[in-house]
């Protein structure tokens, strides 16, 4: 087999795209299910105890889950088990703090959502964290060194668990939300078995060799990013806890069922950040010619484009019927604030925090997202006294956060010293927008005009189909090559049989 295929970065961002898709695609389940099962106020309770979790897992983890991406590349293999095993170590601690915190706060994070029911659910949640913490970052030591197919098997394994767990006690028994947490506690500990045995995989047979990287060198490194995802938790947190306070939990369920960006777009640049950050890392620690990063970032950005945009529009068209065929027709007002996040998904493409942490730009990167933030609360207690309307606030928070990817690129352009014409793709980007409008107004008019009262669920199957067809067929008048990313990993799997 070739050694340089299958290592390839093009197959190493597929395995990690699988596993970003596995995971989501398990997420999207769970919700759908239980916003079917659950009542409408369980279900907003349910999801605003995972909303108070992703803060309290960035805070407590103290930006150390992007350290293995940045040193591991660095160190050899030796070094490496020593470095994975001493930061695993602060995140089961980072993990016990957090889990202590919330049987402590519960009381008052309940009233301060003005939730009753909080306080009981956060409590039998609290021994989560300590025992999920440990985990994170695993990708980025897959990724150094080029075994991501077995993040793909972790993350399946870890997310049906998780599935299993959570649905089978509100399913099978009838259980409430609170019956879904036990479940949880105890995915979460085989969880924690998994990775330690997992963390372990790239290490087999080496000794570890202690290595000179410092916790105070780690924490320089890591403390701006943890800067950084405070202000970019706040960011989130305003849309939530404006949401949560002022229209109750069944607005937030509506809120949180729907303001989320297309699975598959996290999954494809997701996989993409955190394949790159270790080899940007290793070109600049290098010092490679910087033509070749503005080569790697333009070919990224190319990919990710030609991928991206035909699924931004497809679900712009489909908002409705993806909704309802998700969560039923009670959550039919979701496809408001689906259709409102759907716009970012034009500019997120724009992959900046990778170059931004190998260039050491942490500073920056932490002092954007604090504007943003304190834009977010200022600008949304505005929003709340002029318009007293949820959308205000679905609408304000997309927009900050367009501005956000604007500025962190013109930044880099004059950190690299280069024009934003050579950043960005912009004939080919406008010629795949167009091109997709076009066939998706096609697709649509012929759907409505033929069979206007078709099942969702059916519609859904064949206008993707249709789309999909038309696209790829009148591809080829235009020179438009969609299947070019997906050949290297075709190339793999031959080189295997």
């Amino acid at each position: 087999m070739n050694n340089k295929t299958k290592n390839s970065n093009s197959v190493q961002t597929f395995w990690l795209a699988l596993s970003t898709f596995s995971s989501i695609a398990f997420s999207i389940l769970s919700v759908a299910i239980l916003s079917r099962f659950l009542s409408k106020s369980d279900y907003g309770t349910y999801r605003q105890i995972v909303y108070i979790y992703t803060i309290l897992v960035v805070i407590f983890s103290a930006g150390l889950p992007s350290v293995f991406s940045f040193f591991l590349p660095k160190f050899t293999l030796e070094e490496g088990k020593d470095i994975v095993s001493k930061i695993s170590k602060i995140l089961f601690i980072g993990g016990m703090f957090g889990s202590i915190f919330l049987l402590i706060s519960s009381g008052v994070i309940s009233q301060v959502l003005k939730n009753p029911e909080l306080s009981l659910g956060l409590k039998i949640f609290a021994p989560i964290p300590m025992m999920l913490m440990p985990s994170l970052g695993i990708e980025g030591i897959f990724a150094t060194y080029k075994k991501t197919h077995y993040f793909a098997i972790f993350t399946v394994l870890t997310r049906l668990i998780t599935l299993c767990f959570i649905l089978i006690p509100v399913i099978v028994f009838e259980g409430s939300y609170i019956h879904a947490l036990y479940g949880w506690n105890i995915a979460s500990l085989l969880i924690l078995v998994l990775s330690i045995y997992f963390k372990g995989v790239p290490f087999r047979g080496v000794i570890a060799t202690r290595s000179n990287l410092k916790l105070n060198e780690i924490f320089r490194y890591s403390l701006p990013l943890l800067t950084a995802s405070l202000w970019g938790v706040a960011i989130k947190a305003a849309d939530q806890f404006y949401i949560s306070h002022y229209f109750g939990s069944e607005v937030f369920a509506e809120f949180a069922n729907g303001f989320i960006e297309i699975p598959l777009i996290i999954m494809i640049t997701g996989s993409a950040a955190t394949m790159l950050l270790p080899i940007f890392s290793k070109m600049i620690h290098e010092k490679a010619d910087k033509s070749e990063l503005i080569l790697m970032w333009n070919s990224v950005l190319n990919k990710s484009v030609m991928l991206i945009y035909p699924m931004v529009i497809f679900f712009l068209f489909f908002a409705e019927e993806i909704v309802t065929v998700l969560y039923s027709d009670q959550y039919i007002i979701s496809a408001v604030y689906f259709r409102i996040n759907i716009f970012l998904n034009f500019f997120n493409i724009i992959l900046f925090s990778p170059l931004l942490f190998a260039m050491g730009k942490t500073r920056f990167y932490s002092n954007l997202h604090m504007c943003l933030a304190l834009s977010s609360w200022g600008l949304g207690y505005l929003a709340i006294i002029a318009f007293n309307s949820p959308f205000s606030i679905a609408i304000l928070s997309v927009s900050l956060n367009i501005l956000k990817f604007i500025v962190a690129f013109i930044f880099i352009s004059r950190v690299l010293q280069v024009k934003l014409t050579i950043l960005i793709p912009y004939k080919n980007i406008a010629i795949y927008v167009f091109h997709s409008l076009f066939v998706i107004l096609i697709v649509r008019t012929f759907m409505h005009t033929i069979v206007p009262e078709l099942n969702a669920l059916i519609n859904l199957c064949f206008s993707g189909l249709f789309f999909l067809a038309f696209l790829l067929a009148s591809s080829v008048p235009l020179k438009i090559d969609y299947t070019s990313v997906l050949k290297p990993i075709i190339a793999n799997f031959r080189s295997k049989m």
